[in-house]
Order: structure tokens, then C-alpha cells, then sequence
């Protein structure tokens, strides 16, 4: 077997109206930590322990993440893993008043989307 050559993904870049805002609904609400900050940007940690940040970008003109249509069930582009039970996790999102669509999935395997300050979809996975 090769090596691959990737070892994992360093940033996702999620398009916003204003990253200031949005980095404190992501720390509000999601429990993110924010690293930098600049008028064109903040960048957030998940956790001390991924590698992985998220970047918030402003955008010159603001439109959503919208995943093209598709016949697999897809409509966004990132998923997070749960940090424990997923319901859990959908309760405080609810909670918290964040927009939540209802949990899908069966078995082991269950999902829901949610909807950042500015209208992204983001999703939940176990």
C-alpha cells in the first residue's frame, strides 16, 4: 500500500457577513475558541485537541453555502462529529436557540443539520 498524500484537513473557510459576530455565535453556541481575529477574518479552534480550524471569512457579497442539488440527500458541505451523544448535542443546539433540523439516521449512524448566525448549513454526525 502507498503512503497517502494528505494527513488530514488544517481549515475549513466558512463565508460570512461579518466574523466578528459570527466568531461569538460560533463561540456562543458551538463552544469554538477564537485564535485571530482581523476585519476580514477570524479563524477558531473546534478544540485543543483537533488540528482542524475554522476559518470565518467575509464575503464582498454575502449568499449562503448552498450544496448543488443531488440525489444522495446532501445539503451542506461540512459535517462535525459529535463530542459525545448526538442527542445531547441537539438538545443544547435547540437550547440554545440555534435552528436545528430534526435527527436522521438509523442504528449507529445519525445526523442532523443545523444553521449558523448567517444561514450556512453545518451538520452533526455520530
Amino acid at each position: 500500500m502507498t503512503k497517502p498524500l494528505l494527513g488530514g484537513m488544517e481549515g475549513v473557510f466558512i463565508p460570512v457577513k461579518d466574523p466578528k459576530l459570527s466568531a461569538k455565535w460560533y463561540e456562543e453556541k458551538l463552544g469554538l475558541t477564537l485564535n485571530y481575529i482581523e476585519e476580514e477574518a477570524a479563524v477558531m479552534n473546534i478544540s485543543a485537541a483537533s488540528q482542524t480550524v475554522i476559518c470565518l471569512v467575509r464575503t464582498l457579497d454575502y449568499q449562503p453555502m448552498k450544496f448543488p442539488d443531488n440525489n444522495f440527500g446532501v445539503g451542506k458541505y461540512y459535517n462535525f462529529i459529535s463530542n459525545g451523544d448526538i442527542e445531547e448535542t441537539y438538545q443544547l443546539l435547540c437550547e440554545k436557540n440555534v435552528n436545528v433540523n430534526d435527527i436522521g439516521g438509523e442504528g449507529n449512524t445519525k445526523y442532523f443539520t443545523f444553521y449558523d448566525l448567517d444561514g450556512n448549513p453545518l451538520g452533526v454526525c455520530q
